[in-house]
């Protein structure tokens, strides 16, 4: 049983400037012979073995539900990391590493927002099985984290197979993780004053979501900024063969339509 990531993802990080559930199908059942695939330039191994292709990985699931929200939905466990697995096209939306802290991906990248942001609550819009919040948390254990998630059932599988609870529960230094399951792009998910960051990680179908193809929605997201915050954003290419292209000039990667709605929305 192959797994994908959906296209080869680009993060970018903007500043805003100061001026119904069904019984699980099956839980439980190994996978022999599955091979974790991903596409290029994508979510690296975090083992040796996995790195080098050498040998196959014994894949075991552990929960499958379908929901309103999500056709698929599957908790897969491996020797080296745990998967959240989402849509038909399988493709993996959160990691919980066994061997590592890191887990050689974009989600890496996230734990870098804190130093660039002034202190401040930052928000998660598209929260899955928590990977960044967990990575953010074990880094800086002072931040105050609020995630939007729109399925209530990847909260609750988060909640018992991803250790999500525990990253609900205070650090010693007064960080945690707020869930809210709701919609991410709803004008209700914003804070008094303003996030000192954003991370906009929102898929569906493999796809980046529409609305983030057009620039008024990253108008308002921006509005929910505090002054000098910025914006990380996790965003798939709509044409694989552009997204890769060795050509690194403007004309390449500008062709993703999220990135053509971000230009739009922030010239220059």
């Amino acid at each position: 049983m192959p797994l994908t990531l959906s296209p080869p993802r680009l993060l970018l990080l903007l500043r805003r400037r100061q001026a119904k559930v069904q019984e699980p199908r099956s839980t439980a059942r190994p996978c022999r012979g599955a091979r974790l695939s991903c596409a290029p330039d994508e979510v690296a191994a975090t083992d040796a073995e996995q790195q080098q292709g050498e040998e196959e990985e014994e894949l075991v699931l552990l929960a499958s539900y379908r929901t309103a929200f999500n056709e698929v939905i599957m908790v897969i466990d491996s020797p080296s990391n745990r998967y959240l697995v989402l849509d038909p096209t399988r493709n993996v939306h959160s990691i919980l590493p066994k061997k590592s802290a890191w887990t050689n991906s974009y989600w890496d990248e996230c734990v870098s927002l804190p130093t660039v942001v002034p202190r401040g609550p930052v928000a998660l819009l598209g929260l899955g099985a928590g990977t960044a919040a967990h990575m953010m948390l074990e880094v800086w254990p002072w931040i105050q984290l609020i995630g939007w998630e729109i399925d209530p059932t990847v909260i609750e599988l988060s909640r018992d197979y991803f250790g999500m609870s525990t990253l609900e529960k205070t650090t010693e230094l007064g960080g945690s993780l707020s869930v809210h399951i709701g919609d991410a792009l709803s004008p209700s998910a914003t804070v008094e004053g303003g996030f000192a960051g954003i991370v906009v990680d929102l898929f569906a179908d493999g796809k980046v979501l529409p609305q983030l193809q057009e620039a008024e929605t990253w108008l308002e997201i921006a509005k929910k900024l505090m002054p000098d915050g910025r914006i990380m954003v996790n965003c798939g290419a709509g044409d694989t063969a552009i997204s890769l292209a060795a050509d690194a000039d403007v004309s390449s990667w500008v062709q993703n339509p999220t990135i053509k709605a971000l230009c739009s929305a922030f010239p220059g």
